[in-house]
């Protein structure tokens, strides 16, 4: 077993520095999560992204066990210094990516904060709890995932915010915009999946 760090909680609370809120089931996480990581540490110029492994997804089956899903998450970025993972879900029991935002927004109010996701969770981002509300308090960046441009594209979330859409060109100006606001960034595509992981098992 590697010496991992252990699970960090939150990023410090006088943090001015622009970091991506990258949360999931990770069940189990993969080279297309680390993928979505990656590009937007790079496109957004952040200066880390944090992992939020939640304990439950109220859109999906239950996952698997929170603690083997949190230190696959820490074997799978501990190369990387930029990666942080957070256990804070699990310790604070939260379930809803609002309750999520409205914590980090509180506790680190000079951060530069963005939401980072793949682009296929565009296509149901509408059913999230407060889904609005989100968008209100946090900007997002959606990174393309195979199979997933034309439903991303053409969700209730991207027609109803069209206006608010930044151009990739502006991807860097994305963390602290002015909200709503929200980019959608391309790049080579990683077709490993969760949902296959678990059928090939």
């Amino acid at each position: 077993m590697p010496n991992l760090r252990p699970a960090a909680h939150l990023p410090p609370a006088s943090s001015r520095q622009r970091i991506g809120l990258f949360g999931g089931s990770f069940d189990p996480p993969h080279s297309g999560h680390m993928h979505v990581a990656e590009t937007a540490l790079k496109r957004l110029d952040l200066h880390e992204v944090w992992w939020f492994p939640t304990p439950g997804n109220p859109l999906k089956q239950p996952p698997g066990a929170f603690e083997a899903r949190l230190s696959a998450v820490q074997i799978m970025t501990d190369d990387s210094r930029a990666m942080k993972v957070s256990d804070i879900e699990q310790k604070s029991n939260i379930h809803y990516t609002i309750d999520l935002v409205k914590l980090l927004r509180a506790h680190c109010p000079q951060a530069q904060l963005v939401w980072v996701m793949g682009a296929d969770s565009l296509e149901n981002f509408h059913l999230w709890k407060d889904w609005q509300a989100i968008l209100d308090l946090i900007p997002i960046a959606a990174i393309s995932r195979p199979g997933s441009a034309l439903a991303a594209r053409t969700s209730h979330f991207a027609r109803m915010y069209r206006n608010q859409r930044l151009p990739r060109s502006a991807a860097k100006t994305l963390p602290g915009h002015q909200t709503p606001a929200w980019t959608y960034l391309t790049a080579p595509m990683n077709s490993e999946s969760s949902t296959a992981i678990r059928a090939r098992r």
